[in-house]
C-alpha cells in the first residue's frame, strides 16, 4: 500500500486529483489499485448517510414538493454551492435562457451522486457524430466503439442493472450484457407502455445503479422512493462507495480542501495544485499527474482562477474554449389527471422512459427528446393541489387520494448544441468564502432546442389524449436538470478543443479534465455514465502516461 507524503501540511503523491465525485473516485480507486500514491482534495465536507436521512425527515412541506434536494446536505460556507432554498447568487446567470441554466449540485465527499436518480444511460452511436450524420454540432475525436468497453467497466465499477432483451435498450449495441437484469417495473409504467407503445413512444427500463439483490457490500434496492435526496439503505450507487473503497486502499481524501491555484514549469507541466484547508490556510501538493474531476461548472471555475504568467488566460486555456460550450439537458414536465389508476410512487424514482424521439433524421432540424414517467410519489403534491382546493375531512381524503393514483407527471429533456458564446467566466464583483471569484454563466438555449419543444409539446398533447386528461399542463419556463458538460471541449485540433480524446489536456502532457466539461454532444439523457466512462478511460492513459 503505497501513501501520500506529508510535511508541514504539504503533501506529495503520484497522482493529484481535484473532486471526489464519481469521476475523482473512479480514477483514484483504478490509480490506488494500480499501485500509485493518490490524494483527492475536496471542497466540501464529509458526509454522513444518516444525518442526511434524518435531516430530509424534517424538511418541511414546502421544501419538500418544491423538490429541495440540496438542503439536507450541510455545506461548508468556504465551499459555496448554488442552492435552490434559499437561493443564491453564486452563479451569475445572465442571457436569454439564464433560469434555464440554475444548477444544484452537492459539494461533498462523494459528490453530487450522493442525491442524483442513478439513472445510468449510455449515448447512441449517432450522439458521437452528430456533424457527419445531421450536420449539426460537433463530432468527437473518438467513436462509441472506443467508449464501449469503458460503458462496461463504469456499468460494472458503479453496480448498474438494466434490460438484457434488446428489444428494451437503448442502445442495443452492446459487448457484454448488463450484471443483472432490469429492476421490476410498477404498475404505472406497464400501464403507461401498454397505452404509448403502440403509437412509437417506445418506453423502456432506465439502466438504473442498483441492483434487486445485494451486490458488492451494498443491499438490494427495496423501493424507498426518495432516491433523491437520499438512499436510506445506500443501495443505490454514491461516489462514496468508491471513495470508501480507494480509501481502504491506502488513497487519501481531504475534506474541505479548496483548490486555487495550480503551477506550470518551463514545459508547461503541472508540478502543484495548491488548496486552503477550512482554516483558510494555504498548503500545496505536488505529483507527477494530476486530474481536476470537479463538475463541468467548477473545472472550468479553477482553470480560470489558476492563470499563471505562463497561462495568463487560465490553465489549459490556449484555444480560449475552458468555459465554452455550456451545455445541460434544459427541460420541461407535463401533468395530467388519466382516466385510469397509474399508482405512481412503487419503486426508484424513475424506471421507465420514452426514447422514441430520442433519435431520427429530424436531428437535423431539431432537438431529440426524452420522456420520463416520473415515478415519485405524487401524494406530496396531491395533498397540496386538494388543499389549495379548501377541501377538509373526508372531502380532502378522498381527493388526496384520487389525485395520487391517477396523477401524472412527465419530465421531458432537451437536446442542445454546443455553442461557444455559452460561456463561464469569472465574476469581477462577486466571491467566496476564501475570496475566490464567482463564477458568471451567460446561457441561450437556441433554436434547435427551441423547435424540439414544440415538436415535444405535440408528442405531450397526443400522449395526453391516449388517457384523455384532465388538468392538462405543459409547463412554459424551463428548467436546469444538472447534468452540467461542454466547458472543456473534447477535439483533436488543440486550436479548438481543450482536451483530446483521452481527456488530457492539449497545453499540459501530465493534466488530466475527464468528466462532463470534454462531452461534445449531450444527447438527451443523463450524462453520468458518459462522465464515469471517459474518468475509466483517462485512468488508463495515466496509467500509462506513468
Amino acid at each position: 500500500m503505497k501513501a501520500p507524503v506529508f510535511r508541514d501540511g504539504d503533501a506529495d503523491a503520484d497522482v493529484v486529483i481535484v473532486g471526489s465525485g464519481v469521476v475523482g473516485a473512479l480514477i483514484a480507486h483504478q490509480l490506488v489499485r494500480a499501485g500509485k500514491s493518490v490524494l483527492v482534495l475536496e471542497a466540501g465536507p464529509r458526509l454522513h448517510r444518516s444525518d442526511v436521512v434524518e435531516n430530509w425527515r424534517n424538511v418541511s412541506f414546502e421544501r419538500r414538493i418544491g423538490s429541495d434536494f440540496q438542503g439536507p446536505y450541510p455545506q461548508s460556507p468556504l465551499a459555496t454551492a448554488p442552492l435552490y432554498f434559499p437561493a443564491n447568487d453564486y452563479v451569475g446567470l445572465t442571457g436569454p435562457d439564464a433560469s434555464s441554466f440554475h444548477q444544484g449540485f452537492i459539494k461533498a465527499v462523494g459528490g453530487t451522486t450522493w442525491h442524483w436518480a442513478a439513472s445510468c444511460w449510455r449515448h447512441l452511436p449517432v450522439d458521437f457524430k452528430m456533424q457527419s450524420t445531421y450536420g449539426v454540432g460537433r463530432d468527437w475525436p473518438i467513436s462509441y466503439d472506443d467508449i464501449e468497453p469503458y460503458y462496461c467497466r463504469a456499468e460494472e465499477a458503479m453496480g448498474v442493472s438494466g434490460p438484457n432483451d434488446p428489444g428494451k435498450q437503448s442502445p442495443s449495441e452492446r459487448s457484454k450484457p448488463y450484471l443483472a437484469d432490469m429492476i421490476p417495473w410498477g404498475n404505472g409504467d406497464k400501464v403507461f407502455a401498454e397505452v404509448v407503445n403502440p403509437h412509437g413512444y417506445n418506453l423502456v427500463p432506465i439502466p438504473q445503479g442498483r441492483m434487486v439483490t445485494p451486490w458488492n457490500d451494498r443491499p438490494a434496492c427495496c423501493g424507498n422512493n426518495n432516491c433523491q435526496p437520499i438512499c436510506p439503505i445506500g443501495a443505490m450507487y454514491n461516489g462514496i462507495h468508491t471513495i470508501e473503497a480507494a480509501e481502504k486502499l491506502g488513497a487519501q481524501v481531504l475534506a474541505e480542501a479548496v483548490a486555487y491555484r495550480i503551477d506550470t514549469d518551463a514545459q508547461n507541466r503541472v508540478t502543484a495544485i495548491h488548496w486552503y484547508d477550512n482554516n483558510k490556510v494555504s498548503h500545496k501538493a505536488t505529483g507527477r499527474s494530476f486530474v481536476i474531476a470537479c463538475n463541468a461548472l467548477e473545472t472550468p471555475r479553477l482553470l480560470l482562477l489558476a492563470a499563471n504568467e505562463q497561462n495568463p488566460n487560465g490553465i489549459a486555456n490556449s484555444s480560449d474554449q475552458v468555459g465554452r460550450n455550456m451545455l445541460d439537458h434544459s427541460g420541461f414536465h407535463c401533468s395530467f389527471i388519466a382516466d385510469r389508476p397509474i399508482w405512481l410512487g412503487r419503486g426508484p424514482a424513475q424506471s421507465s422512459c420514452m426514447v422514441g424521439p430520442r433519435d431520427g433524421a429530424f436531428r437535423s432540424q431539431y432537438s431529440a427528446t426524452k420522456i420520463i414517467l416520473n415515478n415519485i410519489s405524487r401524494v406530496a403534491i396531491a395533498t397540496d393541489q386538494a388543499l389549495k382546493k379548501g377541501l377538509v375531512g373526508d372531502a380532502l381524503d378522498a381527493e388526496i387520494r384520487r389525485r395520487a393514483i391517477f396523477g401524472v407527471d412527465l419530465s421531458i429533456s432537451l437536446e442542445p448544441l454546443p455553442d461557444p458564446s455559452n460561456r463561464l467566466t469569472l465574476s469581477k464583483t462577486r466571491v467566496d468564502g476564501h475570496g475566490l471569484a464567482c463564477p458568471d454563466i451567460h446561457y441561450s438555449l437556441g433554436d434547435y432546442a427551441r423547435k424540439g419543444y414544440d415538436e415535444s409539446c405535440k408528442q405531450l398533447r397526443h400522449i395526453g389524449s391516449l388517457f384523455n386528461a384532465e388538468e392538462f399542463v405543459i409547463t412554459t419556463a424551463l428548467n436546469a436538470n444538472n447534468h452540467i458538460m461542454g466547458s472543456t471541449i473534447m477535439g483533436a485540433d488543440p486550436r479548438d478543443s481543450v482536451v483530446d480524446g483521452n481527456c488530457r489536456a492539449h497545453d499540459h502532457p501530465n493534466l488530466w479534465l475527464p468528466g462532463g466539461g470534454p462531452m461534445v454532444s449531450a444527447s438527451v439523457v443523463n450524462s453520468t455514465l458518459t462522465m464515469a466512462a471517459l474518468a475509466l478511460r483517462a485512468a488508463d492513459a495515466i496509467e500509462r502516461a506513468a
